[in-house]
């Protein structure tokens, strides 16, 4: 069934098994002028009641460097190796981004991906290009390149081996274990004060992460992935990345702790954010998985959001405004300074940066 127009999120849609997903609706985009709704059409017939796969297509960019121009993240260019993300976490802020492929950021986002496989020589003929100027690439600040499709298409490998011939700097932001199969570059990378890695960490109650964020590895998976990076010299940060009031919020210090004793040396934390179509389908997250603290959890962010669900102002958009905000950026400072993280991780080096050797090119005598 068809509607057009302005129309809210369908209800959960009770043809599908939904196991393993984050979001229970596929809404229009809203880009979209009409919005299909499965209804029961009253015939007494079988459904298809088979897991919603994961359907993944193939784009040949022209372009894989995307400039970066919001004045409070600290990067200006960004790599994303693939459109929308499997992990499913309920509250991605990149979920709308799918809007712009004329899909849903409900379950579209996290069941039709799109994934890149030539970025690697694109890349390449990038860098080479005579006006380049080096600066860090930050990887997954969008959807984590580290997602379980990763394992088949290897596309972050072959990004890195391109970084690293090139001696070009990298910031990495992911949950998934997967990094660590690329342990060998980047150990070899962070030798040459080439690459930091930033893992997320949102709750330590796996039962909370896998309702919140199914596909993703378990909070234990994540802090061990911590020690094996940091055992292996590649300079790491904790994300406490979203805050959520009143879900997770409460664990602030725990998972400081836990993941200073991982091997981490530096820290972070974001407050939730909600941007478009994100805040309908949390809210329903929380009406289906936490009823009895919905109202709690809405009303808490809204005092940090000016009486919105979110507000996209520079500057305060990670970290809201008002007596909570300050407790929590009071929490974290006094935490952090206790358990010993540093302010930030050592600088990258972009005084390497230069062209692979070619076979044939003369060997430098220093």
């Amino acid at each position: 069934m068809f509607y057009c127009g302005a129309m809210p999120l369908p209800p959960p849609d009770l043809f599908l098994r939904l196991k393993a997903r984050g979001a229970a609706t596929n809404g229009a985009g809203r880009f979209e002028p009409c919005l299909r709704v499965r209804e029961d059409d009253g015939w007494d017939l079988p459904e298809d009641e088979r897991l919603l796969r994961t359907e993944v297509t193939e784009e040949r960019p022209r372009s894989v460097l995307n400039p970066v121009a919001s004045p409070d993240l600290g990067f200006d260019r960004s790599i994303n190796p693939y459109r929308g993300c499997e992990h499913g976490c309920i509250y991605c802020f990149a979920r709308p981004g799918h809007g712009y492929l004329g899909l849903s950021a409900g379950l579209d986002f996290e069941t039709k991906l799109v994934a890149r496989p030539t970025a690697p020589e694109v890349l390449a003929r990038e860098l080479a290009r005579k006006a380049y100027r080096p600066a860090p690439i930050a990887l997954g600040t969008n959807t984590d390149p580290y997602q379980p499709v990763e394992a088949r298409y290897r596309i972050m490998r072959g990004i890195l081996r391109v970084l690293s011939d090139w001696n070009h700097p990298v910031t990495i932001v992911t949950k998934g274990t997967l990094v660590t199969r690329d342990l060998d570059i980047l150990a070899d990378m962070a030798a040459r004060h080439l690459v930091q890695v930033g893992i997320s960490v949102t709750t330590l109650d796996a039962g909370l992460s896998r309702r919140m964020e199914p596909r993703v590895p378990v909070p234990e998976r994540r802090l061990a992935t911590i020690r094996a990076l940091s055992a292996a010299g590649i300079p790491v940060r904790v994300m406490v990345a979203p805050l959520i009031p009143v879900l997770t919020e409460p664990e602030l210090e725990a998972i400081l702790a836990a993941a200073r004793e991982a091997g981490a040396s530096a820290a972070s934390w974001i407050l939730l954010r909600l941007p478009h179509e994100v805040a309908p389908l949390f809210r329903d997250w929380l009406d289906r998985h936490e009823p009895g603290r919905a109202a709690h959890v809405m009303n808490r962010l809204r005092e940090m959001r000016g009486g919105k669900d979110y507000d996209a102002g520079w500057g305060t958009r990670m970290r809201g405004e008002g007596a909570f905000a300050d407790l929590l950026a009071h929490r974290f400072a006094i935490a952090t300074r206790r358990l010993g993280y540093a302010r930030d991780l050592p600088p990258l080096d972009t005084a390497r940066f230069g062209p692979p050797p070619r076979p044939g090119d003369q060997l430098s005598l220093f």
